[in-house]
């Protein structure tokens, strides 16, 4: 999905737990003297989220769930919320990125099938009257494609009642450029892509002007679009960024983010396609990290504040009056860390949101000309936050001295040594875990167990240096950071060394599994949720619209194409170590996962249970890659939380929903029915999470 949509929408998140940990009500229950928080409040529908006010300021659009699937509503914005009204109908899946259009006539989302990431595009009319019998107004499916993923890569606002498109119907590996008209769905082709063409960049008239691709050796390439074709004007390589962000209001100008040549650290710059003139704008002025994101004024084009993913968010500002408005939200929500969300076309009004390590989030109204500041709003308002646990920023050093970022949830009310630890290396592997609320972490918190988060070498945000570290590294040195983190906390006393598990989804379920084959002392307990078990079949199944990703890919990990490449994925792979493994483990799957498709947990499943080996199996038939499904989730952390109690000894929720136990049943499969899936390796996806989506 474009940068441009994921700004305006709600997003997609690139970590498995990302939709694992998006899913609020329930009581609290006690076990002993401590008081466990029902998992319902952590992982179930909550109350009222994802809010965007419309662009005149006249409505207020947002996420409530309907029959248990979260849904959108509208209500003006000076109604209650008990007067919204529903605007859709999905009873199997929760609606995930939508946008207000930039006239306000309409709301566009996108929906897939069960996880297949298979996306249209749909659109419903606020204004329109619900029919007689119906609970909704009818939602149109603009592009109506069975088997193609829909990119939506831009909203003009210069013409509002349009979207530009990618379709991939032409060619699967390439999305060629269309113009999609919201009210009918009309499409128009604009380019055929011939160029292995991965993104377009229009200006801020609407005009396209430049595209992005990677060259077959993974440089990035930054091409201007000419009439007749495209020039070449930036590049840099495989192991480098340079990513246009946005145009400058001069239309002469475009905003990019670069590290290319001696820089470690991304950097925000002004770049001319015409003259090749490539002026700085602004980098990390403390030198940490790399340049994080910019806001930008939809009314005059102008930057106004940049902000950096240190330790915390850090901000800087262009533009005083809105320094001025951000300084005053601070000083009346303290402790609480600012984000601003919608605003309306006169920037007069923002959708403000407070949040923190123990606040999902508190969602205000501000008007900046009055200084009023609304309450709309509190995240998982039932979640008790008294009993919410402090997340704190740590530092370790690997095997070869690396210092390892990471973060810790310790338990609240405990002495905070000799616990119970559970690991969780992040998804992507490119991608970072940051400081603020986090449901898993709270979860098991709250069951005692400290909660270790390592953002280790490949990880984002750290410079080119620290990224580039983990290629080649699968399996070694980024498994290294993982397990010196666990030697940290022993060697502080924080950690009982006698009960350590490891937990992860996508690349962190293949940490989990490479974990308990490269260090089978270290952990009593591993939860793999969509990990790869064998990396050879996992390349094997990139999907066709990744075609721009493989040589990224393999130049990070390994050539499957060479002799080399497969000795090197041979030997990086969990599956052919099982016998290594004496660890106990439950594995967790989306039926239609296109990414890590139910090969990868099949032969783990098959290996370990071929072993003797205790091995649990947990398979959803309607989820893909991180399951969306509210029931789905409680289910798994349901599994997840006794497992870890039966081998850690923490603590665990009795029962819980009827609905949840019996889906619980349902998705628990018995290790000895298990068989391999034909053609193992030939699903529709990588887990990987694409190189150039870097937050």
């Amino acid at each position: 999905m474009s940068e441009s949509f994921r700004k305006r929408g709600s997003g997609f998140t690139k970590s498995i737990f990302a939709a694992v940990l998006l899913l609020a009500p329930a009581a609290l229950t006690r076990a002993g003297e401590q008081t466990l928080i029902d998992r319902e409040l952590l992982f179930g529908n909550p109350e009222i989220t994802g809010a965007q006010i419309s662009p005149d300021g006249k409505y207020f659009a947002f996420i409530k769930p309907w029959k248990d699937t979260r849904n959108l509503w509208v209500k003006k914005t000076e109604e209650p919320f008990n007067s919204a009204r529903l605007l859709t109908t999905e009873t199997k899946r929760p609606i995930g990125a939508w946008l207000w259009s930039r006239d306000a006539k309409y709301i566009a989302y996108v929906k897939d099938h069960d996880g297949d990431e298979n996306f249209n595009v749909y659109t419903v009319d606020p204004a329109t009257a619900t029919p007689a019998g119906a609970d909704a107004p009818p939602s149109r499916d603009l592009t109506g494609l069975t088997g193609v993923r829909v990119q939506l890569i831009s909203a003009p606002k210069n013409d509002p009642g349009v979207l530009y498109i990618g379709l991939n119907n032409r060619d699967k590996a390439w999305h060629d450029l269309y113009r999609l008209a919201i009210s009918n769905g009309e499409r128009t082709l604009i380019r055929t892509n011939m160029e292995r063409i991965s993104n377009w960049i229009f200006d801020l008239s609407g005009r396209l002007r430049l595209a992005t691709r990677l060259a077959n050796n993974g440089d990035q390439e930054v091409l201007r679009v000419d009439a007749d074709g495209f020039t070449k004007v930036y590049s840099c390589s495989v192991f480098e960024e340079c990513a246009p962000a946005r145009f400058h209001r001069d239309a002469k100008r475009v905003y990019m983010k670069t590290n290319k040549g001696d820089a470690d650290l991304l950097a925000l710059v002004l770049f001319d396609p015409e003259t090749g003139t490539v002026q700085p704008v602004e980098s990390d002025p403390l030198k940490r990290v790399d340049f994080g994101s910019a806001l930008f004024s939809e009314a005059t084009g102008e930057l106004v504040a940049t902000s950096y993913q240190d330790e915390r968010i850090r901000r800087y500002f262009i533009d005083h009056s809105v320094e001025a408005d951000y300084k005053w939200l601070e000083a009346k929500l303290p402790g609480k860390e600012i984000a601003l969300g919608s605003r309306t076309d006169d920037e007069q009004v923002w959708l403000v949101t407070a949040s923190g390590d123990t606040e999902p989030g508190e969602v205000y109204l501000f008007d900046r000309k009055t200084r009023q500041l609304k309450t709309q709003y509190r995240i998982r308002e039932k979640l008790p936050r008294e009993a919410l646990a402090s997340m704190k920023a740590i530092r370790y050093a690997s095997s070869d001295g690396l210092e390892i970022p990471a973060y810790l949830t310790l338990p609240k009310g405990t002495s905070g040594k000799g616990l119970p630890t559970l690991v969780v290396p992040h998804g992507g592997p490119w991608t970072r875990d940051g400081w603020g609320y986090n449901p898993l972490a709270q979860f098991f918190a709250n069951r005692g167990y400290a909660v270790l988060m390592p953002n280790f070498r490949g990880s984002t945000g750290y410079g080119k240096n620290f990224l580039n570290a983990g290629n080649g590294e699968w399996g070694r040195k980024m498994q290294d950071d993982v397990t010196w983190g666990v030697k940290y906390l022993v060697a502080e006393g924080i950690t009982d060394p006698k009960r350590v598990a490891i937990m992860g989804g996508s690349y962190g379920g293949y940490s989990a599994l490479a974990g308990i084959t490269l260090t089978p002392d270290l952990y009593r307990a591993a939860v793999d949720v969509s990990g790869p078990s064998n990396l050879m079949t996992l390349l094997n199944a990139i999907p066709p619209y990744w075609e721009a990703q493989r040589r990224i890919m393999y130049t990070r990990m390994a050539d499957p194409e060479t002799t080399e490449g497969k000795a090197w994925l041979k030997d990086r792979s969990p599956l052919n170590d099982a016998g290594k493994i004496k660890t106990p483990v439950l594995v967790v799957q989306g039926a239609r996962d296109p990414r890590v498709n139910r090969a990868e947990a099949e032969q783990i499943v098959i290996a370990l249970r071929e072993r003797g080996l205790p091995v649990e199996y947990l398979l959803a038939p309607d989820e893909g890659h991180g399951f969306a499904r509210p029931v789905n989730n409680m289910a798994m952390f349901m599994a997840a939380e006794k497992f870890l109690a039966a081998h850690l000894g923490g603590r665990y929720q009795e029962g819980g929903a009827t609905e949840v136990i019996q889906r619980l049943k349902e998705i628990t499969v018995d290790p000895k029915t298990v068989i391999l899936s034909k053609n193992p390796g030939q699903s529709a996806g990588s887990n990987l999470a694409q190189p150039q989506e870097r937050r």
